[in-house]
């Protein structure tokens, strides 16, 4: 008989998310000897500044989950967050499973007992993390961006219905109410049909570019488990920062996707069905000056043309500043996403929203607002909302799908200025229209051991 375990317990004692769920208290015999517990069991893989943050926001505070384990190849880093785990439910009086760091994330995965895992790793492993996770029938959320090679996307998309694995895009604004009501207003038809839609991101961190002088790697940190399915390059401390990983090639396209996936997220939730369909890019771009490590595009401005009769246009806030694109924002902010149909235009920000529709503007600005007039945030709601969707009270708020679209359009800015020509994408084959070149910009062969 197929073993028995807490994750395929919990896939058999709830119905598809599309449907009306009940998820029962686990029961102790499916708990390997714990104490019975309805709460989830949760790995965070990757617990780098960004990973202790949603760990130490999102889920440590949370009555529905245990987080049970930590993985990272810097040995402070994974341990520390240990200790912080267990300490919190230490004086709490919890009786939580002790928590366990680990060095590679991969025996993790073979542990039982874990329902979920939550993927906080460098952009390059990001997809390869979450595909491993899937066949071991982990439920997950994944930091965005989403990745760099399309043909993962589709494998990551394969594995999660094969194994009945439910997955969570990092893209926290999804969370936001004052976004979820803009959205809504949208998807109504309140500010008529979509004709264009601005959206603008932060390009770059104010930072230098350094030079790689090779070292010997210390003795707690595992530089090529780091790297992973990415090149083999020299060892430096700088190279393994968060500004070297955003702002490598090897490892991410910058802010591109990094900051870039917020504000597209929104728009492809809006939009789905608009954003679905095949486009044109093309555009201009600048680059870190050559000298350091960081090779990577810092600004750019990109229209595309969607056969839906969209048009989008997609530039750095420098840009945005530059060419008072957001000279109408009542609230300037990085980042962002304005839509304009026949009636009017909505937009939509991290912290404010705003309309020239004026019953419409009354409403999105009607939320609490901290003393500088930013709309608070719920951001930290997202790991609750995350167990909502692993446990079947919710369908998937952050589906992969959705992901798949708004990244690919990071992708396909980072194509045409890189090749420097217009590109044609084909949404259903996943492809550039005849242009090998463009098409292996969004293939990156993978390093052995490391490959999916």
């Amino acid at each position: 008989m197929k073993k028995v375990t807490r994750r395929n317990f919990i896939s058999k004692t709830t119905t598809g998310v599309a449907g009306a769920i009940l998820v029962p208290t686990i029961l102790q015999s499916c708990d390997y000897g714990k104490s019975p517990s309805d709460r989830l069991l949760v790995a965070h893989i990757g617990v780098g500044s960004r990973g202790q943050e949603e760990l130490k926001n999102y889920f440590t505070p949370l009555e529905t989950i245990y987080s049970v384990a930590t993985s990272d190849p810097f040995k402070q880093r994974r341990d520390a967050s240990a200790h912080y785990i267990n300490n919190v439910y230490k004086e709490k009086g919890i009786k939580a499973p002790k928590c366990k760091s680990y060095l590679n994330y991969e025996e993790i995965l073979e542990r039982d007992d874990i329902d979920a895992v939550h993927i906080t790793t460098p952009d390059h492993w990001h997809v390869p993390a979450a595909i491993k996770a899937a066949r071991a029938g982990k439920h997950i959320m994944l930091a965005k961006p989403l990745g760099l090679s399309y043909p993962n996307y589709k494998i990551l998309e394969k594995e999660l219905a094969a194994n009945d694995v439910r997955f969570h895009y990092g893209t926290q604004q999804r969370s936001m109410r004052h976004m979820q009501l803009g959205v809504e207003m949208i998807k109504e038809g309140l500010i008529g049909e979509i004709e264009k839609v601005e959206v603008w991101a932060p390009g770059y961190n104010p930072v230098k570019s350094p030079v790689c002088n090779e070292v010997p790697m210390p003795d707690n940190f595992d530089f090529d488990l780091w790297t992973g399915p990415a090149p083999l390059n020299s060892y430096c401390p700088e190279r393994v920062t968060n500004n070297s990983s955003w702002f490598q090639y090897d490892y991410s396209i910058g802010f591109l996707g990094g900051w870039g996936a917020h504000p597209l997220d929104i728009m492809v939730w809006a939009l789905k069905e608009q954003m679905s369909r095949n486009y044109s890019c093309e555009g201009g771009g600048t680059f870190w000056k050559p000298g350091g490590m960081y090779n990577n595009i810092r600004g750019w401005d990109v229209n595309y043309e969607y056969d839906s009769g969209i048009e989008l246009h997609f530039v750095d806030y420098e840009t945005a500043l530059q060419t008072n694109m957001v000279g109408y924002k009542n609230m300037k902010e990085g980042n962002g996403t304005t839509f304009y149909g026949t009636k009017g235009w909505i937009s939509l920000s991290r912290s404010s929203a705003q309309s020239n529709i004026p019953e419409l503007d009354s409403k999105l600005n009607n939320f609490p607002k901290n003393k500088s007039g930013r709309i608070n945030s719920e951001e930290n709601t997202m790991g609750q909302l995350f167990v909502d969707v692993v446990t079947g009270k919710t369908a998937e708020t952050n589906p992969l799908d959705e992901a798949i679209i708004s990244d690919s359009i990071s992708h396909l800015a980072d194509i045409a200025i890189r090749t420097k020509r217009k590109i044609n994408w084909n949404s259903a084959k996943g492809e550039v229209v005849d242009d090998d070149e463009a098409n292996k910009l969004f293939i990156r062969e993978m390093r052995k051991p490391y490959s999916v």
